[in-house]
């Protein structure tokens, strides 16, 4: 096959059904794959790739949407920062309407609350230039991905000497979070497809031991249907021969030591801490906070929002949904009491979260159920 360089080649039909017919050529026995990142989980659904996998083959959709983890505990920090007076809170939009325990931020927004979306941190850097008798407090959620641009508005910050800027940091990684899951005691998982784009940040060698740990293959891959059938086969082709090795699979993007200056950058700014997920607990050294030399510019020290605890809904199984236990659609409270309108759980919500993809693409029952 030559190299794909435009995204239609990424999407093509005929290309796409070779990589079926092999997948299921290949395919012996039952093997259950978990996707690591939301945006694969969406163009599964949006695609129906797992429809056309051979029945032999489970894809699970794992905590792989940033929005979707972040914990209940720092949603109501975020509300609480948000209502004070005097501060500008700021946001991407797909937090905007994640549920707290009682409110979301576009409730604080209505009563009162000046929330503002912005589209890089660095937009609430300048806000805090703009508005110097402000607090202004920037979200800062995410995998590898997107801790890179906060790194550098904190650290932009500092050089500005900005005592009026600060960030609420819930950043969360993804290597530790595939140490829990195949540490927990119902673990299903065979096989993973890691995330293209968290690689090309911290590259593929974190992977490596993971691999050679728990004999799981993981294939770094891409979002496109080709890239993730593309990810599916070199994962199957490992499990049949009985091979766990780390397979990058998106080199196009992709390097084993990934990016070394946003690394050191992150370095610099963040340490490792343990992380509380939603709907999954307290994983250790999952996750990042700010350093001691940055520790003024941590919103939940300068509010004292650090001791909030709250209780997850009774109701909402995103939790489940999270750790690959059950379908979206076998929540009973999915598509009823939970809808993107008024949703229970993150899942519902975020454009990358597993749940608002059955729901936006009709996925109400399995295909024996319809």
């Amino acid at each position: 096959m030559s190299p794909m360089k435009y995204l239609t080649e990424f999407r093509d039909p005929e290309k796409a059904r070779i990589l079926f017919d092999e997948i299921a050529n290949i395919t012996t026995r039952p093997w259950a794959i978990m996707e690591t990142c939301g945006g694969q989980t969406h163009s599964i659904i949006r695609n129906g790739i797992d429809q056309l996998l051979p029945d032999k083959i489970e894809l699970i959709h794992g905590p792989g949407c940033p929005v979707c983890v972040t914990s209940l505990e720092m949603i109501d920090r975020a509300l609480a920062i948000a209502a004070e007076p005097g501060v500008i809170f700021c946001s991407f939009g797909d937090m905007l309407r994640v549920p707290g325990s009682g409110k979301d931020l576009f409730t604080i927004k209505s009563e009162g609350g000046d929330v503002r979306i912005v589209y890089s941190p660095l937009d609430a850097v300048r806000m805090a230039q703009q508005n110097p008798d402000r607090q202004v407090v920037f979200f800062g959620i995410g995998f590898e991905t997107t801790a890179p641009a906060n790194a550098m508005a904190v650290h932009q910050a500092k050089q500005l000497g900005l005592a009026n800027f600060s960030m609420l940091v819930s950043h969360v990684l993804v290597p530790p979070a595939i140490e829990a899951i195949m540490q927990s005691p119902t673990n299903r998982v065979q096989g993973f497809l890691a995330a293209g784009h968290v690689c090309s940040v911290m590259g593929t060698w974190q992977y490596e031991p993971l691999a050679e740990r728990y004999n799981v293959p993981i294939v770094i891959t891409g979002f496109e249907p080709l890239d993730i059938l593309d990810g599916i086969r070199r994962c199957v082709i490992q499990l049949e021969a009985g091979r766990t090795e780390v397979d990058n699979a998106y080199a196009r993007a992709v390097q084993e030591k990934g990016n070394l200056p946003a690394q050191q950058l992150l370095a610099e700014v963040f340490v490792p801490a343990d992380r509380k997920w939603r709907g999954i607990g307290q994983i250790p050294q999952s996750g990042w906070r700010l350093s001691d030399a940055y520790a003024e510019f941590d919103a939940e020290r300068r509010f004292d929002v650090g001791g909030i605890v709250t209780q997850e809904s009774a109701v909402c199984r995103s939790g489940d949904v999270l750790r690959g236990q059950i379908k979206p659609h076998e929540c009973p409270a999915f598509g009823k009491e939970c809808t993107p309108r008024s949703p229970l759980g993150a899942t519902m919500v975020s454009s990358e979260g597993a749940c608002a993809a059955y729901y936006q693409y009709g996925r109400f029952a399995t295909l024996e159920q319809a």
